[in-house]
């Protein structure tokens, strides 16, 4: 029961009781079919008066939440009520129904306004609750996209070792969890071992990971576009390299109807600045190399 049970609500509702029904039966049957207990009911003797009975219950209801649940019945059953057959058949039956309907609109009035400010206060309460979970969401992606940082930056002194290259590996499926980038781990194919894949906007790229001092040449483009030449139409090959590309390299992956695009360590920071999402920046580079044929696009040149 959401209506508060205040004691204007339980005067409208008396005075509607009151005016709604002035024989002793008919009003018997509301009661009853209010939920107020028959036991009750049956206390009614002939010489107690309409408004004594009702004195009698609305005090006694109000000392439960049951009773309260009563009266907020009796509340709306009153309020939905557009004729007032009971008051027929009287000398002053005019009289009788403008009061009852004066009476049953005021109460009406009333619970609309009750159901507004629940309303409001609900969606208020929403409102706010929506924005607590958006705040922690932000505050998990800002700390987490802090780790991705932090993590990556330990990593650095290990560039060059089998140690920092597997770390490497296992950061990159981290950063594509985050981002909610399906893909998939390293694995093997006809003996070739696959650094993993990721699938963006329909295509599936064979990950590359470079965590090398030195730049990436001809020969690690060349072995990547191999392994991408075996898998279906549909597949790219994306490298990243922590340490960058020779021209060669980058001149390697280009050209007419490409399947690489390849980034650098710029890349990954221009995502971890949180100046750009990953999805974004794959995207980016996927679509200068469609509209150039160049496989390579630096982030100076993002917004050119």
């Amino acid at each position: 029961m959401a209506t508060k049970i205040t004691p204007r609500l339980i005067e409208l509702t008396y005075e509607a009781v009151l005016k709604s029904y002035w024989r002793k039966n008919a009003l018997r049957k509301f009661l009853i079919a209010s939920h107020v207990a028959s036991n009750f009911v049956a206390t009614w003797s002939e010489d107690e008066s309409k408004r004594d009975l009702l004195d009698r219950l609305f005090q006694k209801l109000q000392t439960t939440d049951k009773g309260n649940a009563v009266i907020y019945q009796m509340a709306r059953s009153l309020s939905e009520q557009s004729t007032f057959p009971d008051l027929r058949n009287w000398e002053d039956s005019t009289q009788k129904i403008q009061d009852a309907s004066k009476a049953v609109q005021e109460l009406k009035a009333y619970l609309k306004k009750q159901d507004e400010e629940i309303k409001y206060e609900k969606d208020r309460e929403e409102t706010q609750q929506r924005a607590r979970v958006e705040r922690e969401r932000i505050q998990r992606s800002l700390t987490d996209k802090t780790k991705l940082q932090q993590h990556l930056d330990a990593m650095h002194p290990n560039v060059g070792t089998q140690e920092g290259g597997y770390a490497f590996e296992d950061w990159f499926y981290q950063l594509l969890d985050y981002c909610e980038i399906s893909n998939r781990r390293p694995y093997k194919t006809d003996g070739r071992q696959i650094d993993g894949s990721l699938t963006h906007e329909g295509t599936t790229y064979l990950v590359e990971l470079k965590f090398t001092k030195d730049q990436s040449g001809a020969t690690d483009i060349d072995s990547l576009k191999a392994k991408v030449n075996k898998m279906a139409d549909n597949t790219m090959g994306i490298m990243i390299s922590i340490s960058g590309y020779s021209s060669v390299a980058i001149s390697e992956a280009s050209g007419s109807k490409t399947t690489l695009i390849i980034m650098d360590a710029s890349h990954l920071y221009l995502f971890l600045s949180g100046s750009m999402g990953f999805s974004e920046i794959i995207s980016r580079v996927r679509r200068h190399a469609s509209q150039t044929g160049e496989a390579y696009l630096p982030t100076s040149k993002f917004h050119s």
